[in-house]
């Protein structure tokens, strides 16, 4: 069902880049935001380890610096049937824990030190099994994805607004951006603020799938409910210093200094949320 919901987002936004582009700014303008898009996420797709783990100050760790984590990541790994991916640590207090990599060739998972300390081996267990099935789902690609249709969309409204100042709409010659000019600066405002809010809907579903698929991994919810309860009660009194979009990636939405997000612009759903379900959910073997 999440799947589905996602799939639905996608296209969706999808959708709404042709449907509004059109409007806003002419087939020749939504063609070229799209490629801008392209490229630039393109480039985010294919660095976005190196970038989120140089945004978390990690550093990659041996299997004897942390026997415990590479004990639970090999043994998750092999039940899942992935590569063994590229293991790091964060300096950082705040418990977090992140994965990134456009494939499970090119994985890497990253824990701070403060999940480190606080959590016990079920636990632990829990939180690896939910990274690695986002591995798994290639949700990095998912985002990605979404990130360039939502990235066109705001190009195609950007140039859409230069458009309205220059005394056009769209950059149509026949006088058709005329007839369309109220729903062409009405896509100008809600376009870029509808790609927004369903680029977080299919991030937030990716955590939902990310959750029950982990839980499938290790066979109950217990490590992971009961590390979600410890990540809460940690990630609001402890800032993390991380970037906006590796914060995207982490289990739970870490606290950040001079940026607090109403729920209806956070990346991730609402922990309370994610438990109540993980409570309910029936595991078949």
């Amino acid at each position: 069902m999440k799947t589905i919901r996602t799939a639905f987002l996608l296209t969706a936004l999808t959708l709404l880049l042709v449907i509004g582009g059109r409007a806003i700014a002419g087939p020749r303008g939504m063609t070229f935001g799209l490629v801008i898009a392209v490229v630039m996420n393109a480039v985010s797709y294919f660095f976005s380890d190196k970038i989120a783990l140089r945004s978390a100050g990690a550093q990659p760790v041996t299997r004897e610096q942390a026997p415990r984590l590479y004990a639970v990541m090999e043994r998750l790994a092999g039940k899942a049937g992935l590569p063994m991916p590229r293991l790091y640590v964060s300096p950082q207090a705040a418990p977090n824990a992140f994965a990134t990599g456009r494939n499970p060739h090119h994985a890497a998972v990253c824990v701070t030190a403060g999940l480190m300390q606080i959590m016990n081996d079920d636990e632990m267990e829990g939180v690896i099994a939910h990274e690695l099935s986002h591995v798994r789902n290639y949700d990095i690609l998912t985002s990605s994805i979404a990130a360039t249709l939502a990235g066109a969309i705001t190009w195609v409204a950007q140039m859409g607004r230069w458009g309205l100042i220059f005394g056009g709409y769209g950059g149509s010659r026949d006088g058709e951006g005329e007839g369309n000019a109220i729903t062409a600066i009405l896509m100008l405002i809600l376009a870029p603020l509808a790609a927004v809010l369903l680029q977080l809907g299919i991030s937030r579903q990716r955590e939902y799938q990310a959750d029950a698929s982990g839980v499938r991994m290790v066979g109950h919810p217990y490590g992971l409910i009961s590390a979600l309860e410890k990540l809460e009660g940690y990630n609001k009194k402890i800032p993390m210093q991380i970037s906006p979009s590796t914060a995207a990636l982490c289990i739970v939405a870490p606290l950040q200094a001079r940026q607090m997000l109403a729920n209806l612009f956070s990346t991730h759903p609402p922990l309370d949320e994610r438990i109540e379900i993980l409570k309910n959910m029936q595991i078949t073997r």
